[in-house]
């Protein structure tokens, strides 16, 4: 039996704790928080785990085999690289660190103990992000011609990132899963309308090296919540919308295609096509329910979790990339090297 330690019991750390507490093989041992109120919330609801008020003083848990962290991104590295050192194995809250040059020290820690290090990237456990990954690779899209992304809402604002390390990182995470692709070059733009040193909204345009382009639209101060995307490919088209209460994904047998043979560039017709739609039937398994499964899977076989730490250094540098676009006045920034100068 696994024992799990978790750092944080603030927004996102209750349901970390309800999950490891639905998942065979761990139990949750420990709880660090340094607020007296959500120490006392989390007794409440797990009385068998041990309370810490600091989380240096929870890696010394004899019982904590594992460590959960959920706290601000400017803490991820500093607790991570402790957790690690002292034998642990971990999950970080997305995104993984605040730089690659962290992330990459984290991946070699857990590399040399043979340690799980690993990423909740949360969207690519859900039913509708996987059978997209699916259609992708049986070749039932064709070659993607684009992605395009509405991520909005009013809030929350977070301290110590902008909206695009908020909210984008789940579509570069996407990306990074369904494609299988290298990005080639990311573009942003964005604004800060309530705090200057802060954007609050922001464009991102990513080209891959297969061709296609990603368009990404994220938002703190919408007047409704938004979780809309839309991909193209030469066969057929998907609508993705993560709000849907079902038929989350429908998939349309739209396109258009050349006329055969064209004598010339004037003699090009386009034809269209317009056949049937169609909704996959999806799994209503919770996706943070498949991330810590495939954590504790991955500690007691030692297999590579599918949101790896790998995954986390890739999407950090996307991050890092967009951030210096954004610095530049929306400048691409070719990836290739960015990754080089990393």
């Amino acid at each position: 039996m696994i024992g799990i330690g978790l750092v944080g019991y603030g927004y996102w750390g209750p349901n970390l704790a309800r999950c490891v507490s639905e998942t065979a093989g761990c139990r949750l041992a420990a709880i660090a928080d340094a607020s007296d109120k959500s120490r006392e919330r989390a007794g409440q609801r797990y009385p068998s785990a041990q309370l810490y008020s600091t989380w240096d003083e929870m890696l010394k848990d004899p019982d904590v085999d594992a460590v959960l962290i959920a706290t601000p991104v400017r803490t991820h590295y500093d607790i991570a690289a402790a957790a690690l050192t002292a034998g642990k194995h971990v999950l970080v809250e997305k995104p993984i660190t605040e730089t690659s040059e962290q992330a990459q020290r984290l991946i070699d820690l857990a590399s040399k103990d043979g340690l799980t290090l690993m990423v909740d990237h949360t969207f690519i456990y859900t039913a509708a992000v996987r059978k997209i990954r699916d259609l992708i690779a049986e070749e039932q899209v064709g070659d993607v011609y684009y992605y395009e992304s509405t991520r909005i809402n009013l809030g929350l604002f977070q301290g110590d990132v902008n909206v695009i390390w908020d909210l984008a990182v789940h579509d570069f995470a996407i990306l990074e899963y369904i494609l299988g692709a290298e990005p080639v070059s990311i573009t942003a733009v964005g604004a800060g309308h309530v705090h200057r040193n802060q954007e609050s909204l922001a464009h991102l345009s990513v080209l891959f090296d297969n061709g296609t382009l990603a368009h990404i639209n994220v938002n703190w101060l919408a007047p409704v919540k938004v979780r809309r995307t839309l991909i193209g490919g030469s066969r057929r088209m998907i609508v993705y919308d993560d709000l849907e209460p079902s038929e989350k994904i429908k998939v349309y047998d739209r396109g258009v295609q050349l006329s055969a043979d064209p004598q010339s560039a004037n003699d090009v017709r386009i034809s269209y096509r317009t056949g049937d739609m169609w909704s996959p039937q999806l799994s209503t398994k919770e996706a943070l329910l498949c991330v810590i499964e495939d954590f504790v899977g991955s500690i007691a076989d030692g297999t590579r979790p599918t949101s790896s730490s790998v995954s986390g250094l890739r999407v950090v540098r996307m991050l890092e990339a967009a951030a210096k676009s954004l610095s530049t006045g929306g400048h691409p920034v070719e990836f290739t090297r960015m990754k080089a100068a990393s």
